[in-house]
């Protein structure tokens, strides 16, 4: 009974704190990216009834539970509002609408009143899979970027767990490793890819042949998802690249490894960084989406949590925590793709394991990274329930796509 009383005066104090959305970076969203249908930021979602979505762990206290099941189904809501005609969702007029669904579906499928019979559920697999090419790939060929896309649906198709979709998502990953680097294949110059190519095992966004960690990290979840073993070839060769691109120069043998800061962080592809390059202008700087998605993507692949390559990863969240940028990014990009780093820090952290991650300064002193999580989106959730970036790089100005990571970011947090 005292537990029940306790979480009621918890919702009590989250419903008055977060009445109308008063967090901070509640802005409008940035000229041209209205949210569809016109509706204005300050608009309450859609008044649909949602049961509160239950905690599987222990970590986080009353209050916290209480604000993220708020926040999470307002992001729902506010999804729900902005389904376009076709039962599909996407960037405005119809862009990138395959992989938008598929991250709104996947949201609505991990939420407790949705199930693949749901109307938006149904409707919405069945425009992923009518969006299917012979060869595989789940995409707009119009639109192109067929890897991550794909990649993005088989991931929503498997959380669909349904038999019928079996066939389409073997033929997905078959796609996927069908473009995953090999020897042999043609190079970005239009040379053969030789048994040393330090490209091999990565994949691109699949119009282009150049590989990059945002688009394989998304790959290799959808080959976790599906269950492909960890000493399956395309995870050993995905390993094979993410080894390439970490900034630790005892396992990377590129060149950027040695002459940068060798702070086991990632970066975004062989010899880039979105960050630019590292402190003093040698080797390529590590930021923090990049390198919370290959410290997932080695969990995900089998990588054991004692090999040197995860705890070099493991050291550098440690040295860089932070939740009110994208850590390690320069101070003007700092916030840039904050959101997508939200999402990828969840999912790794869960994928780790830890409730607590310790201070790199007072290993006493224990970060909850759900609580710090659920925190930082309600300081920054608009009034209508959804969450944009006015740093508008990599469509982070679009609320749709936005909320869809920070909901399942808050689902993240809610697993065990």
């Amino acid at each position: 009974m005292t537990s029940r009383i306790a979480r009621i005066v918890a919702w009590i104090v989250v419903l008055t704190g977060l009445a109308g959305g008063c967090g901070k970076e509640q802005a409008p969203a940035p000229a041209g990216k209205p949210d569809t249908k016109g509706k204005p930021a300050s608009a309450p979602a859609a008044a649909v009834k949602l049961s509160a979505p239950e905690a599987e762990t222990d970590a986080l206290g009353d209050e916290h539970l209480a604000k993220a099941q708020k926040l999470l189904n307002d992001g729902v809501r506010f999804l729900l509002s902005q389904r376009e005609p076709d039962g599909g969702w996407s960037l405005g007029q119809g862009a990138m609408k395959p992989a938008i669904t598929a991250l709104v579906v996947r949201s609505l499928l991990q939420h407790p009143d949705f199930d693949r019979t749901s109307p938006q559920v149904k409707t919405g697999l069945d425009l992923i899979l009518n969006a299917q090419q012979p060869d595989g790939a789940i995409f707009d060929p119009k639109q192109g970027r067929p890897a991550y896309t794909t990649a993005i649906a088989m991931s929503t198709l498997i959380a669909a767990q349904d038999p019928q979709y079996d066939g389409a998502v073997r033929k997905a990953s078959q796609y996927l490793q069908g473009i995953q680097i090999q020897p042999g294949q043609e190079s970005v110059d239009g040379t053969p890819v030789g048994p040393e190519d330090p490209n091999l095992g990565g994949v691109g966004y699949g119009s282009s042949k150049k590989p990059n960690l945002s688009v394989l990290q998304f790959v290799v979840e959808a080959w976790h998802d599906q269950g492909l073993p960890a000493d399956s070839k395309p995870m050993k060769e995905a390993v094979g690249f993410l080894t390439r691109i970490q900034n630790r120069s005892e396992s990377n043998p590129m060149a950027f490894a040695r002459e940068g800061s060798n702070d086991g962080g990632f970066v975004y592809e062989m010899n880039a960084s979105k960050a630019g390059a590292d402190v003093g202008g040698a080797g390529q700087r590590s930021y923090g989406s990049m390198t919370y998605a290959g410290f997932k993507s080695m969990l995900y692949a089998g990588v054991d949590k004692n090999d040197p390559r995860v705890q070099a990863a493991y050291m550098w969240i440690r040295r860089f925590w932070r939740l009110e940028s994208n850590p390690n990014m320069p101070k003007a990009q700092s916030k840039e793709g904050l959101y997508y780093y939200y999402l990828v820090f969840a999912k790794a952290l869960r994928a780790w394991g830890q409730d607590g991650i310790p201070d790199i300064k007072d290993a006493t002193v224990q970060h909850n990274w759900r609580q710090e999580l659920i925190d930082a989106l309600a300081e920054r959730v608009r009034p209508n329930g959804s969450w944009t970036n006015n740093e508008d790089r990599w469509n982070e100005g679009y609320p749709v796509l936005v909320t869809s990571y920070c909901v399942q970011a808050l689902q993240e947090a809610l697993r065990k």
